[in-house]
């Protein structure tokens, strides 16, 4: 099946290095709203507007990186990057999508931790809560629409995502079993309704609006052949992990020989190196490993300040799982890991050495298995799991959404009142912004700017 997008089988054009660079320099700044969020940025732009890849090639992508513990969303870009400009592509994406989060945070870890809260900043985040559970309710409307297609043509992969939707919101089943369980039922599917797994999502125009560039065809198409340096070689893969392996042994050694097993900064960075291969289902997964650990058994931090950082990493740019880079600051700073006269420079050391052993694992998942997933596209075997995993996404997401949406809603209620009430400019806040976005295509930076500067407005008005 050969979309009208693919009219050639090799691609006529090239994207451009310095364009790509562009690109992933700003989704680093702009990728709010966790995993939906930057997933639903990344679907717009690069699907949609740039057109750099079809809409069957980016879902394959992305329902690889589901399956993978770390951040999917960063994957995903390192994916994209490694598959437009090889190694290097995939190293700048992936990087380029945490690096301003980790100089964000730093930022504002060292605020916290000297002036003793984030206050100054509480409208402008006020106002960003609402932008963030709009920018998941547009990835809901984005992803589902292409996916589940109507009820009556794809009744199965409705349910799959009703029942994941179910799994996660009500009945709190851990995210890796409803997707193994989509898996294994795409498999089956696959199999003996092969009709009801097909479809990964359109490969044409989308149905919303024309495109301005519309008439051109996708870089990366449903057809397009993989590039040399995407198909699998055992000889690249073994290049890939003997490099992967000497980038975590070589400062793992480092912190050894420096301060021995027990000091601080090796004991952070093999506790999130374990993290880091635990963040099946993303980061809320992990989340209750990472207070255990820093909270309960090292003491890096204290309870109330685990929460500023849960409010620090929702709010800022990059992966939700960068709230390590806050606890690994304020754990710095806290035992003086390079003493009392270099607090920042220490805690600033401690948050960068913890990114690093964080997100290491997620290059080498990428650039390791990303040529065995690349030459599975187009193979019902291969495929009709991953859309019914799409479909599951949906439901997930959608569920990300409500959970937003409440959390937005049951405000603390104003002074001389008890217990908890509606917060209806919160919910103002989301409607303006899911209809900006979903109605009149506004661009998620203004949207973003425009509700944290209405939550700053309200906030010194003493209205929220």
């Amino acid at each position: 099946m050969t979309s009208p997008a693919s009219a050639c089988a090799e691609p006529p054009r090239n994207v451009p290095f310095g364009e790509a660079l562009k690109f992933w320099l700003k989704l680093g700044f702009i990728s709010f709203g966790g995993p939906a969020g930057q997933i639903a940025i990344m679907h717009r732009e690069l699907v949609e507007q740039k057109r750099w890849i079809s809409e069957r090639r980016f879902l394959h992508a992305l329902n690889y990186c589901m399956m993978l513990p770390g951040p999917e969303a960063q994957q995903l870009a390192t994916y994209i990057g490694w598959l437009l400009h090889r190694t290097w592509g995939g190293v700048v994406a992936g990087a380029l999508f945490v690096l301003p989060s980790l100089f964000i945070l730093v930022a504002l870890s060292w605020v916290y931790v000297v002036f003793g809260q984030v206050s100054w900043v509480a409208g402008v985040f006020y106002g960003i809560k609402p932008a963030v559970a709009a920018i998941v309710l547009q990835a809901v409307w984005r992803i589902g629409s292409r996916t589940l297609k109507s009820p009556r043509r794809v009744p199965w992969l409705w349910a799959i995502a009703v029942l994941s939707f179910v799994a996660i919101a009500i009945l709190k089943i851990p995210f890796p079993w409803v997707v193994l369980s989509a898996g294994l039922v795409g498999a089956w599917g696959g199999k003996y309704v092969p009709a009801q797994f097909a479809t990964g999502g359109g490969h044409g125009k989308p149905n919303a609006q024309p495109l301005a560039p519309a008439e051109r065809g996708f870089i990366i198409d449903d057809d397009s052949p993989t590039p040399e340096h995407a198909r699998f070689s055992t000889r690249r893969l073994a290049a890939v992990v003997l490099a992967g392996a000497s980038l975590w042994l070589l400062p793992m050694g480092a912190l050894m020989a420096w301060q021995g097993w027990d000091g601080a900064l090796t004991r952070m960075a093999w506790f999130f190196t374990k993290a880091a291969l635990l963040t099946f289902g993303g980061a809320y997964a992990v989340l209750p490993y990472v207070y255990q650990g820093a909270v309960e058994q090292f003491h890096w931090l204290t309870g109330p300040q685990m929460i500023d950082g849960l409010a620090l990493g929702e709010t800022t740019p990059g992966p939700l799982i960068m709230v390590v880079t806050f606890v690994a600051f304020v754990g710095g700073w806290v035992r003086q890991v390079l003493g009392p006269e270099l607090l920042f420079t220490g805690a600033a050391l401690a948050a960068l050495l913890v990114t690093w052993f964080t997100f290491l694992p997620s290059f080498l998942f990428i650039l390791a298995g990303g040529p065995l997933v690349e030459s599975t596209h187009g193979n019902m075997k291969f495929t009709a799991p991953l859309t019914a995993i799409t479909a599951a996404v949906v439901g997930v997401i959608a569920s990300l959404a409500l959970f937003f949406l409440v959390h937005i809603a049951m405000a603390p209620a104003k002074a001389g009142a008890a217990g908890l009430g509606i917060d209806w400019l919160a919910l103002g806040l989301a409607a303006a912004a899911a209809v900006a976005l979903l109605r009149f295509k506004a661009r998620v930076i203004p949207v973003i700017a425009g509700c944290g500067l209405c939550g700053l407005v309200l906030r010194l008005a003493g209205w929220a």
